[in-house]
């Protein structure tokens, strides 16, 4: 639909956004109320891209990068991020040497260079990968990957970050059980 220049819809047309319009959309179940106070000349096909986008312009950032300070307000931004610092490239051709720290990098790679294009049907997922932000390593499964971590890099962040959750998920299930006075 439309809204005083700011376009949201289903369809590929692109989706813009003008400041002080008061958007009101629906994802499957969940409605949202999105107060938009910025004017951006970036356009979007997907709405959720658009989603995305918005966080961007948000001033404080949650999600900082250990090395250099800099802040980003996605976790997929971060970890992209820090590999620049790591030198971590999970995505590696199988035609040639390169690797890439992106999957769609390795894409538009394989389509430029050696005239690959991969083709997936609609909403069909790609194999994800689990990579070690430690070495590299990419691993078929989360399990496989808490392996690797467990015998090779025991104080990772990411381990300890796990390993915490946990704890937080299992004193939640307890306190729901313990019985009231």
């Amino acid at each position: 639909f439309q809204s005083r220049g700011a376009s949201y819809s289903k369809s590929p047309a692109p989706l813009r956004f003008d400041p002080g319009v008061k958007l009101h959309f629906t994802e499957g179940h969940v409605s949202k109320m999105v107060r938009l106070k910025f004017i951006c000349q970036k356009t979007f096909q997907f709405q959720r891209m658009l989603n995305r986008h918005i966080k961007c312009h948000n001033e404080t950032k949650r999600h900082l990068c250990s090395f250099c300070g800099k802040g980003f307000n996605d976790t997929f931004d971060l970890k992209r991020h820090v590999r620049t610092h790591t030198g971590v490239r999970p995505y590696k051709c199988d035609l040639c040497e390169k690797a890439f720290t992106q999957r769609c990098s390795l894409e538009s790679h394989m389509k430029k260079i050696h005239g690959v294009t991969l083709k997936y049907a609609y909403k069909e997922r790609r194999n994800k990968l689990y990579v070690c932000e430690e070495c590299g390593h990419t691993a078929p499964t989360q399990d496989d990957l808490m392996v690797h971590l467990h015998n090779l890099h025991p104080a990772s962040a990411f381990l300890k970050g796990k390993m915490a959750a946990a704890r937080r998920a299992t004193s939640t299930r307890l306190l729901k059980k313990a019985p009231t006075l």
